[in-house]
């Protein structure tokens, strides 16, 4: 049955990525934007399965089996709260009609910023997409008799072929129906869960005390260190920028997130309460990730499990998709172009396919043969929430914000995090961003103000001496 669905899901996703470069996909803005056509419930779609992905299914689902349900609920909280955030940014970022977020940054912050801000994300985008392919691999793994290495490789190469043949327009309907799959699959889960661990008055009494806890038996300070990477992630992620891009027009901007807030809150509380019922089921679990993956293959009817680990692999290919893509536009549009100037449509489109095959190839090369190059590559995505995501919140609401104040910004955030995590070795137990983010916030504060007026001295000078 697991098989079966899986290789059904395959197929139907492979003539959608034929469908729509042959149908659709004509331009470069076609291939990461989609045309700027996209629909409102596709959106919606697309937003939801690309920010739901591993990090919620296996990692998120493992903080609520080790740390309890209410714990989990502050460790999920930052993406509704973030979701809130960008309702007020998808309009603006519609009407501006760039092709890539360091495009939009370069609006302010000038073409140094924009270079920086795509290297940066591309360091970020590589890691994240490869311990993509890791996971699905995994997960394969589990539903059937391949290894884990076999597995990654088949994830790395339909993830390739999806993003490179239909572009924005295949990952953004084949993103649309995993989040439908991956909805139904969790909800419908649930009544054949609760029943297991004698409903919702079971599991407050079959979780240990120190679980049922708002910290979960952690402090304060290494809670908020798990709630602020998610938020900070969410409002800085490429991804959800180059979605609101994809939109019809503004209105469809600004509404698709009201449809992605209700989606997501949907998905965690499904995952909340399946994890936490995982708690009793599996009291002894070694490999905390596969809380939710347990559940599926063993806890619930052998269909609604397979509808469950289908949608974990759909969701792990369509956030895959996203990264590659993201990337590609990155090293195409912001990096490339800036130095050899404008292309033709058809060269355009063409250098974006090859650099998703380039990425999705380094990115599965990184992670078979380097895993300790790729466990870097993640303090950089750490990073990207602590420095970027600053940089990007003060471009739409910021005004004094100056370039001198942005590059600062990122560069103080990014340092402060490798030094934190890598050469102190998180002292206290805490989380790089606690000690990042404020530093990050701080330059960008100050070193916008002083060069603010030094600015306006200039300006002041050069109008006394004319």
């Amino acid at each position: 049955m697991h098989i079966f669905i899986i290789v059904v899901y395959v197929i139907g996703m492979v003539f959608l990525g034929i469908y729509f470069a042959k149908r659709e996909v004509k331009t470069g803005e076609d291939f990461l934007i989609a045309g700027r056509r996209l629909p409102g419930i596709v959106l919606a779609g697309t937003l939801l399965a690309t920010w739901v992905g591993s990090g919620t299914i296996l990692g998120g689902a493992s903080f609520v089996y080790q740390y309890g349900p209410l714990a989990g609920i502050i460790y999920f909280a930052g993406a509704p709260i973030g979701i809130i955030i960008l309702y007020f940014i998808a309009g603006k970022v519609r009407g501006l009609e760039k092709t890539t977020l360091p495009e939009i940054l370069e609006m302010k912050f000038g073409s140094t910023t924009r270079l920086i801000a795509s290297i940066f994300m591309l360091l970020a985008y590589v890691g994240i997409a490869t311990y993509q392919f890791i996971g699905g691999g995994n997960l394969l793994s589990i539903i059937t008799d391949l290894s884990a290495e076999t597995g990654a490789l088949l994830i790395a190469i339909f993830v390739i072929f999806l993003a490179a043949t239909g572009g924005m327009f295949s990952v953004a309907y084949t993103d649309f129906i995993s989040s439908i799959l991956i909805v139904f699959g969790l909800l419908i889960a649930l009544p054949f869960v609760l029943p297991n661990v004698d409903g919702f008055s079971g599991l407050a009494n079959g979780i240990p005390s120190e679980q049922l806890s708002w910290t979960g038996g952690l402090s304060v300070i290494q809670l908020i260190g798990f709630f602020l990477p998610t938020l900070m992630l969410l409002l800085g992620d490429q991804n959800m920028y180059n979605r609101f891009s994809s939109a019809r027009d503004v209105k469809t901007a600004s509404k698709s997130t009201v449809t992605f807030f209700f989606g997501n809150a949907l998905i965690l509380t499904a995952v909340i309460i399946i994890a936490a019922s995982a708690i009793i089921m599996y009291p002894s679990l070694e490999n905390t990730d596969m809380a939710i993956l347990q559940v599926a293959a063993d806890g619930v009817p052998i269909p609604i499990g397979s509808i469950i680990l289908v949608a974990a692999i759909a969701l792990i290919i369509t956030t895959s998709n996203s990264f590659l893509l993201s990337g590609a536009g990155n090293i195409v549009y912001d990096i490339y172009i800036q130095f050899k100037g404008k292309v033709s449509h058809k060269k355009y489109l063409r250098l974006n396919r090859i650099a998703v095959v380039g990425l999705g190839a380094f990115g599965y090369f990184l992670g078979a043969f380097f895993p300790d190059v790729l466990e870097l590559q993640m303090y950089a995505y750490t990073m990207y929430g602590a420095a970027l995501t600053p940089v990007i919140l003060a471009a739409f609401f910021w005004k004094r914000a100056t370039a001198a104040g942005a590059i600062s910004s990122i560069i103080i955030g990014g340092s402060a995090t490798i030094i934190w995590e890598q050469i102190l070795n998180q002292p206290l137990g805490w989380n790089s961003i606690i000690v990042s983010l404020p530093l990050s916030v701080l330059t960008l504060v100050i070193v916008s103000l002083v060069t603010n007026n030094k600015n306006r001295i200039m300006e002041q000078n050069t109008k006394v001496s004319g």
